[in-house]
C-alpha cells in the first residue's frame, strides 16, 4: 500500500518524484515519504468490514463516546441495510481506524453500482439527513488538513486494493461542517455546498418562555385562534402511542398523508421505493430501534389531524417526518399545532436541541437559531467515474442556483406540481 499512498501524497503535497523507480533519488524520496507518512499516521491501523455484525459490538461501544449523529448509529444503519441496502445491491464498507488507545474513527461507507460504474457513498445516504464519520474525542486536534489527507489516502487505498470495494466515483453528500463539537475532517477534501440546508434550535427555559421568545404576540394570538377552531371539531390532544401496533397504525396514517402530499407536489412517493416503507415500520416497531424513535399524533376528535416520526439521540430531538390531514381541518394548521406540542414535549423531556433536519421549508427558519450548511464531495477515481462526476457536479450547481433564487424555485415548484397533477389525472 505504501507506494500507492506515496503517489497520492505526491499529488497533494507537491512532492516531485523521479521517473526511475530504482533510482537512488527515488529510494531517498520513498524513505522521506515513509517518514512523513509515519509521522502523520503513526501506529494507526485501517480495516474495512463488509459484514456489519463483525463490528457491531465495537460500533455500539464507540458510538457511546464518539461525536456523530443518530444517522451514524449502528441500529439506524443496520436496519437500513437489512431493508433497503440488500434490495438495491449496496455493499457496506465500514472503515475503522485504530491505534493503541482504541478506535479513532469509523466511516460507515458503502459501494454500489451506478450504471456502468461503481460509486463510493455513505451507507444509508438516501435516508440519512446528515452523513458523517464517527470521531473519537480529540480527533480534530490530532489531524490537521495534511494529516487527514494522508489518512484519506490510506483509506482509499484500502478500499481500492480490495476488488469487492473498488469504485470509480466518490459521492459523499449531506455532510455537516461540524460533527458533535469537532470540525468535520472531510471538509479538508475540497467540497461543494449541497443545494439544501438544515436547521435547528436550542431549547431553553420552559415552553411558555421559549414560545414567547420565538413568536410575536400577534403570531401567538393567531396560533390560539387556529387551535380554538380545531377544537370546534373535537378534542385536540397529543397522542404518543405505547404499543408497537398503535405505533404502526399511526405510521401508516403518516405514510398515507405524505403520499397525497408527494402527489400534490409532483414528486415521487418516498414510501413506494423498494424497502422504504418496511424500513420505517421496522425502525418504529423493533425492540432494538424503538428507543430511537418517537411517533406521535395530533388527534382532533376521531381524526388523526397530524402525525410525526421523530428520532431521539442523546440531548437532541430530530424532527424527521411530518404529515397532516389535507381535508377541512387543514385550514386551521394542524401541522403547526402538532409542532408546538412536540417542541413543548421536547423541552419537558429535557432535550437541549430540536433539529428540524434537512430541507428549506419556511417554518424551519421561523423557529431556528442555527442554520447548518451541508457539503458534498464528488470526485472521479477512474475515467468511468469522470463521466458520472462531471454532469453530477453541474446538476448540483444548477439545483442550488434554482433553490437559492426564490422566483426560479417558485416557478420550478409550480411546474413540478402541475406535471404531477397531470400525471395523476392521466393515471385516473
Amino acid at each position: 500500500m505504501a507506494h500507492a499512498i506515496h503517489a497520492r501524497l505526491d499529488a497533494r503535497f507537491g512532492v516531485d518524484r523521479p521517473l526511475a523507480a530504482d533510482d537512488a533519488r527515488s529510494q531517498a524520496s520513498d524513505a522521506r515519504l515513509d517518514d512523513i507518512l509515519g509521522d502523520i499516521l503513526g501506529d494507526i491501523q485501517i480495516s474495512v468490514h463488509e459484514e456489519l455484525s463483525a463490528v457491531e459490538q465495537d460500533w455500539r461501544d464507540f458510538e457511546r463516546r464518539a461525536d456523530g449523529t443518530v444517522f451514524q448509529s449502528f441500529d439506524w444503519l443496520a436496519t437500513w441495510q437489512r431493508h433497503i441496502g440488500t434490495l438495491t445491491g449496496v455493499r457496506p464498507a465500514i472503515v475503522v481506524g485504530r491505534d493503541a488507545s482504541g478506535i479513532l474513527f469509523m466511516l460507515p461507507l458503502a459501494t454500489r453500482a451506478v450504471g456502468f460504474a461503481r460509486e463510493l457513498t455513505w451507507l444509508g445516504s438516501d435516508l440519512s439527513d446528515y452523513n458523517a464519520p464517527l470521531l473519537a474525542p480529540g480527533f480534530s486536534k490530532r489531524f490537521d488538513a495534511a494529516g487527514f489527507a494522508a489518512l484519506w489516502a490510506g483509506i482509499t487505498d484500502c478500499l481500492q486494493g480490495n476488488a469487492r470495494h473498488r469504485y470509480d466515483v466518490v459521492n459523499l453528500t449531506k455532510m455537516p461542517a461540524v460533527v458533535g463539537g469537532q470540525p468535520n475532517p472531510l471538509l479538508h477534501l475540497g467540497l461543494t455546498v449541497n443545494p439544501s440546508g438544515a436547521y435547528l434550535t436550542h431549547l431553553t427555559g420552559d415552553w411558555e418562555t421559549f414560545y414567547a421568545a420565538k413568536r410575536s404576540s400577534t403570531t401567538r394570538r393567531r396560533d390560539r385562534t387556529k387551535r380554538k377552531r380545531l377544537s370546534e371539531s373535537g378534542e385536540v390532544r397529543l397522542v404518543n402511542p405505547e404499543s408497537a401496533a398503535e405505533t404502526l397504525s399511526a405510521l401508516d396514517i403518516l405514510m398515507t398523508q405524505k403520499a397525497r402530499l408527494f402527489s400534490h407536489m409532483g414528486v415521487g412517493n418516498l414510501f413506494a421505493r423498494p424497502g422504504h416503507a418496511e424500513f420505517y415500520r421496522a425502525l418504529a416497531s423493533e425492540p432494538a430501534t424503538r428507543p430511537l424513535v418517537h411517533v406521535s399524533r395530533l388527534d382532533v376528535g376521531a381524526t388523526a389531524a397530524a402525525v410525526n416520526l421523530g428520532l431521539t439521540w442523546r440531548d437532541c430531538y430530530y424532527h424527521l417526518l411530518a404529515s397532516y390531514d389535507d381535508g377541512e381541518l387543514s385550514r386551521f394548521g394542524p401541522g403547526a399545532a402538532h409542532l408546538h406540542d412536540l417542541l413543548h414535549l421536547a423541552i419537558d423531556r429535557g432535550f437541549k436541541v430540536f433539529d428540524f433536519t434537512i430541507g428549506d421549508e419556511r417554518y424551519k427558519r421561523d423557529w431556528c437559531d442555527t442554520e447548518i450548511e451541508l457539503h458534498d464531495y464528488i470526485a472521479a477515481a477512474t475515467w468511468r467515474g469522470a463521466l458520472i462526476a462531471m454532469p453530477r457536479l453541474a446538476g448540483q450547481r444548477l439545483k442550488r442556483w434554482i433553490k437559492q433564487t426564490p422566483l426560479l424555485w417558485a416557478i420550478f415548484s409550480s411546474a413540478r406540481a402541475f406535471i404531477g397533477s397531470l400525471k395523476q389525472r392521466l393515471r385516473g
